[in-house]
């Protein structure tokens, strides 16, 4: 196994340095976010979707001067959506007016904004299971009920039981909601431009209004294209929500932006002027420089991503085989079926336990979560092939 504190791999002359390896394992250990701090040292954390990457320069320039300048009061203006608009322009083709548009703290919040002005108490919001788990706990808190249109066995929209879904939902008329994550969460499926059409039409014709979550929109990876969900036909009262924070890693910096469908504009005007003040004036600042600024960083980790997506499933073919393992078109996330290991519903318990790596869940995503792990492989190849032997070492004793 190679060092954990030297690069694996050397970039060719011309090549950007890969972020991935760009920290040591003591440097990571510092952080005091959730990542590395949650558990044990003797821990290896490959849970929650935070990378483990040096932030891109543009980003620490554009905080340091904020900070040096002491710009550390309220948000405002119509910069962020600006930058993200000529990042949707450049990379999808795709365009929208700031005046479209509304700063949020983050996609969830944002999401919860947009369910109360679309929808009402005990009304219910569709979701793809297996789904980002902290959905199911903001729509309780809303008030809102959660029901699942389960993927197909593909990973992709199954529109028999989508129909089905959205009839139960609109069936006492009552309004209704669906929340598309495009990507999706956990599985890394990249919904095509087909589907979302024929999804957008279906939505239309049972009155259910669309909000799309494109957070990961920016870490589709080779192989695949992103269609933003609001450019298909029949989006037009649909809603989006995107921020930088996934792909230049910047949770921490919270700032989003809510994009309205040309039909929906109003609706989202509609959200109170108190929403704006929610997310961080800093926060605002790196995730438009990141949008401006860091596209070559940005460029350099989706390159990262794609060795070490390709990387995990070689080590998972020569160490686990009975795991079910498909490449993620996007995301830094791998969705791994463990049902044939003999460790129960939730495995993540066992490789924690037995083989001190943090993973998580399958079943706190839903239907379909039974049997399966999330695992971000968005950190260096040594801690990767050490946290795969490690869940190795599991299956051997179980």
């Amino acid at each position: 196994m190679r060092s954990a504190e030297q690069p694996s791999r050397i970039p060719a002359a011309g090549e950007r340095p890969d972020p991935l390896l760009g920290c040591t394992r003591e440097e990571l250990r510092r952080r005091t976010s959730a990542k590395w701090s949650a558990y044990p040292p003797d821990v290896l954390p490959l849970w929650v979707a935070e990378m483990d990457v040096p932030l891109a320069p543009a980003v620490v320039d554009a905080v340091q001067e904020a900070l040096r300048l002491g710009d550390t009061g309220y948000p405002f203006g119509t910069e962020y959506a600006e930058a993200l608009d000529a990042f949707a322009r450049a990379r999808w083709g795709w365009s929208f007016p700031a005046d479209r548009t509304a700063l949020v703290p983050d996609v969830m919040q944002g999401m919860v904004e947009i369910l109360k002005l679309t929808t009402s108490p005990g009304d219910a919001v569709v979701v793809n299971s297996p789904v980002y788990t902290p959905i199911y706990q903001f729509c309780e808190h809303l008030g809102r009920k959660v029901l699942e249109a389960p993927l197909g066995p593909d990973r992709r929209i199954d529109f028999a039981a989508l129909a089905t879904a959205f009839a139960d939902a609109t069936s006492s008329g009552r309004t209704a909601a669906w929340f598309l994550c495009n990507p999706h969460n956990p599985t890394g499926t990249v919904h095509t431009g087909e589907e979302l059409a024929e999804a957008a039409q279906l939505a239309e014709a049972h009155g259910v209004r669309v909000v799309a979550d494109e957070i990961h929109a920016p870490l589709v990876l080779n192989g695949a294209h992103h269609t933003p969900y609001l450019s298909v036909p029949g989006a037009e009262r649909g809603f989006s929500l995107l921020s930088a924070s996934k792909a230049w890693n910047l949770a921490g910096l919270k700032a989003a932006v809510a994009v309205a469908g040309d039909d929906a504009a109003d609706e989202l005007a509609r959200i109170p002027e108190e929403v704006s003040h929610g997310p961080s004036h800093v926060g605002v600042l790196a995730h438009t420089a990141a949008l401006r600024y860091a596209g070559e960083w940005l460029d350099a980790l989706l390159a990262g991503l794609d060795r070490s997506r390709r990387l995990l499933g070689d080590l998972l073919a020569a160490h686990l085989p009975a795991v079910g393992y498909r490449l993620p078109e996007a995301t830094i996330l791998a969705w791994l079926d463990c049902r044939a290991l003999g460790l129960g519903d939730d495995p993540a318990a066992a490789f924690l336990d037995r083989g001190r790596v943090a993973l998580t869940s399958g079943p706190a995503f839903g239907t379909g979560g039974e049997g399966r792990v999330r695992l971000n492989y968005a950190t260096s190849p040594d801690i990767l092939e050490e946290a795969v032997a490690r869940m190795a070492s599991v299956f051997r004793r179980a």
